[in-house]
Formats: structure tokens, sequence, C-alpha cells
């Protein structure tokens, strides 16, 4: 699904991956950690095609993600749902309205954005803020929205970007039981994090990236060694 074949990216003095070599299973749920300017942004933006790596490839899917032209880049980000630690909703939209807007810039027509947006509202469990302003939510559920408009057309892979890191501990673990039901239905989830006490837990696959290179990949293996830093 999605495979870094010896990627290189460097920041004039500063490396942002080093020689980086991975492949991610379709359905396989990744976390990437790793300290502070280790890495991790670099490599979600290279899958996102906001940057170009210096040397390698990026296959995501179907897509050489390092070869695209500006043409295909927004063919390719139909495939890849964003969620943010800061949500990034519209102030002025209403819940329904967030989710439909990403329907909409695809062009879906009205009828599929009736269908479609409420069977998403209710997989994410909001179906009745659909008409609240994102002021007029909780944290928790400002994340709900950004989750729902990431998925509601249906993407194979989806970036998670410190999704829990404005959230208190309890609704951090119910966005985490959202993303798990999420991945169950067979999206490919890439989420990175600070959170240990998450990743230890949840034992799924872990990547660890310390300044730039791979440090560690592992399966189902509880996710945070002592001699890691997460900070």
């Amino acid at each position: 699904m999605i495979t870094f074949d010896h990627v290189t990216k460097k920041y004039r003095t500063n490396i942002g991956l080093d020689d980086v070599s991975v492949h991610i299973n379709k359905g396989d749920f990744v976390f990437l950690v790793g300290p502070s300017g280790a890495g991790k942004s670099t490599f979600i933006k290279l899958i996102l095609k906001e940057i170009d790596a210096d040397e390698g490839t990026i296959q995501v899917g179907d897509f050489e993600v390092t070869s695209l032209s500006n043409r295909e880049i927004p063919m390719f980000r139909r495939k890849v749902g964003t969620v943010f630690q800061d949500f990034r909703l519209l102030p002025k939209k209403t819940v329904f309205e967030n989710v439909a807007f990403a329907m909409e810039v695809l062009h879906k027509s009205p009828r599929q954005i009736r269908k479609q947006v409420p069977q998403i509202l209710s997989l994410v469990g909001i179906s009745d803020k659909a008409h609240k302003y994102p002021d007029e939510l909780s944290a928790g559920e400002q994340q709900r929205v950004a989750i729902a408009r990431a998925i509601v057309n249906n993407p194979t892979v989806l970036i998670a970007d410190e999704p829990t890191g404005n959230l208190d501990p309890n609704t951090a673990w119910e966005i985490m039981d959202l993303l798990d039901q999420i991945n169950l239905r067979g999206t490919t989830i890439v989420m990175v994090t600070h959170a240990k006490d998450i990743v230890d837990k949840m034992k799924k696959r872990v990547i660890a990236i310390e300044r730039g290179r791979i440090v560690r990949d592992e399966q189902g293996q509880y996710g945070y060694k002592g001699e890691e830093s997460f900070e």
C-alpha cells in the first residue's frame, strides 16, 4: 500500500529522512513515533506529496508519488484522508456542511452528498450535531467531524497527525476506538503520536524514527521502549 524505497529528504544542512526503506501493507494500522525533529512530519508530507524526495521512490497504492505531475496530485489526494491535531474545520459551516464540503470539491452530486454525509456522521457518532457549528462543539466532537470529513470519500489511506494531541485522556481513547473501527473497515492508517500510553495499549505496528532513520519497526509489540524518546 505504501512503500518508501531508499528515500532521502534534506533541508539545507538538516536531514529530514536518511535512506529510508519501509513497506506498509494494505489494512495496517501503524504508529509513527519518535522525538520532535526526528523526521515524522517529513515522512507524512512525502506521502501527501507536499514536499518532494531528493532521492528514492514512494509508492502509495497505484500511484508512484515521486513522479506525479501537478495535474495528477489532486486525483491522488482523493485516495488519502488527513486528520490533524487542530481539527481545521471551517468555522462558518455547520457539521454537515464541513463534511459535505469534502465531497463538493470532488464535484459529487447533491444526491450523493445527502446520502453519504448522514451515514458518515452516524459512523463517527455525531448525527445529532449535524446542524451545529464548530464553536458549539467540544474538542472531541470537533475531532469526530474532522475524521468524518477525512473518510467521507472512502480513502484507502488515512493519515492522522497527532489526532489526540488536544484532547483529554477519556476523549482521546474515544477517538482511538473510532480510528480502530475505521481501520477494521479496511482503511490503512498511519498515525503520528507522542502518546506513549496509547501506543502501548493498542499494540499495533510501531515504526520509530530518530534523526531521519528508522530505528525500530515491530508488529504487535508494546510500542514504547524505555530507551526511546517520544518528546
